[in-house]
Order: structure tokens, then sequence, then C-alpha cells
């Protein structure tokens, strides 16, 4: 594993429950548009990588596919092993996953190459255990983030955060991106994907403020470590900047609106 992985280890270690009471709902959005660019249907042999809580192995099993769902996570497995119990759940991790070349019909990762060290060794896995004519569909969070995405981000830099030197600065230049659509589609050609095609989704995610903020307050991904590593009085200077950030985002009825874009990539072997 790179640096950046055992970061990653460490960032998601234990953090299935919180994770699926918040940011689970917002990754779920992408769900059924990845599973039709992967072509998953009925009698589909799919692989879900980097499963969490189980919500794109579950829309699979839902649609006739038959389904194993993968995880480095033993939080996330317990989470995805009740959400789909038909699907084979296994513990697993990119970019060396316990599978025969061309096992299955379609593999499909919802915002997990954002997670690992090596994307570009992550995605010829990906390409690896798909079958010839078979289909590869994953989402990345899109650079620059929308304005509902980086809520987080500037409450944590307004709280005067300091980074702790156990979460990972970033990508090691040689294997990073751009996280834009000429920029997935590339590394997705790079990766022998025929077909390679990039499109950018937008939504609005809804959710209350204290819903939004129990993420980062359980320590969820690498802004929630940021910000349980804090003193109390720069945790507290974050939950204000948070506060009053957030004003924008917040409709009549108290709920935020927060806008967001995703990458959602895919192509043929």
């Amino acid at each position: 594993m790179t640096v950046f992985d055992e970061s990653e280890r460490l960032v998601w270690a234990g953090r299935g429950e919180v994770y699926a009471a918040s940011f689970a709902k917002l990754c779920a959005y992408p769900v059924g548009e990845l599973l039709d660019a992967a072509g998953v249907g009925e009698g589909t042999r799919v692989l879900d990588v980097g499963t969490g809580p189980g919500t794109v192995a579950a829309a699979a099993v839902a649609r006739g596919a038959r389904v194993t769902a993968v995880d480095p996570e033993p939080s996330m497995l317990a989470l995805a092993a009740r959400t789909a119990p038909e699907a084979e759940v296994r513990k697993a991790m990119l970019p060396e996953l316990p599978f025969v070349e061309g096992e299955f019909d379609a593999v499909v990762a919802n915002f997990v190459l954002n997670h690992v060290g090596r994307p570009r060794a992550a995605l010829g896995e990906l390409r690896r255990v798909v079958r010839v004519g078979g289909r590869v569909a994953v989402t990345v969070w899109a650079k620059p983030p929308a304005a509902g995405q980086a809520l987080l981000g500037r409450a944590i830099a307004g709280g005067g955060a300091v980074r702790p030197p156990h979460l990972a600065p970033g990508l090691d230049p040689d294997e990073d991106f751009p996280r834009d659509e000429a920029g997935l589609g590339a590394l997705l050609a790079a990766a022998g994907l025929g077909d390679a095609a990039c499109g950018t989704l937008r939504w609005d995610h809804r959710a209350s403020p204290e819903e939004w903020w129990s993420a980062p307050a359980g320590g969820v991904a690498s802004s929630g470590q940021l910000v349980r590593a804090q003193t109390p009085a720069v945790r507290a200077a974050i939950k204000r900047s948070f506060d009053d950030f957030s004003a924008a985002f917040t409709e009549p009825d108290g709920m935020l609106r927060l806008p967001h874009a995703a990458l959602l990539a895919h192509g043929r072997r």
C-alpha cells in the first residue's frame, strides 16, 4: 500500500455506521445511472468494488443481477451484508482483487477512485476482472467542487484547522489526474478500456444541518479526521464557521440544499 492508502484505512476504520447515516445518502444519488452505464440487468455477473454499506450492491440485486461486493473495511462489510443479503460480500482492496481474469460481466466502483493511492493501477485491475466485451463504470467527485460539496472544507479552513500528521497530504503527483470529464475519460482510455466516455452529474442534496454536521463530528472521511484532530477550541470555531456558511444553503423549512457535482465514466474491455 502507498502512504495514501494507509491513511485512508485509518480514516475509514470503524466508520461504517456514521457514514451510512450521513454521506452514504449523498453518494447514493448516481447509483441508477452507474448501473445503467455498466449494463447491469437480469443475470449480469457484477462486481461492486468499494461497496461501503452496500447501496450499489442492493440496487444491482434488485435488477436481478448476480452480485459480488467487496470492501477493505470490516464495518462497511457488516452493513453491506445486511443491506444486500443476496450478494456475496468479501473483504478485498484495490489494486489487487481476489478474482480470476474476466470473471464478471460488469464492474462498478462508486466514489472509490477518490480513495486509492494508485488510481491507474486500480482501473487496470477493474479492467482485468471484467470479461472481454464487459463494461466498467466509475464515479468520482469533480474538481473544482460544487458549492455544497465545498461547504465543509470552507468551514474547516474558516475555523483555523491544522492538518494532523497521520493524514496523507494527497496523492503522489505522478498518480493524480484532472478531476474533470477529459481527465477521467483519459484515465479509462489509458487503462485499456475502449469506447471510454465521461459525463458530469449535478444534483442538490437535501439534509438537515445536524445530519450534515454529524459526518465531520463523527470522524467520517478526511474532513472528519481533520475536525476530530483539533483542539476543543478549534472544533468549536469550525462549528461556528459551519453554521455561518450553512446560512446560504438553508431553505425556509430549515433543511440545507447543497449543490454537488460528480463525474460518471464508463468503458468496455
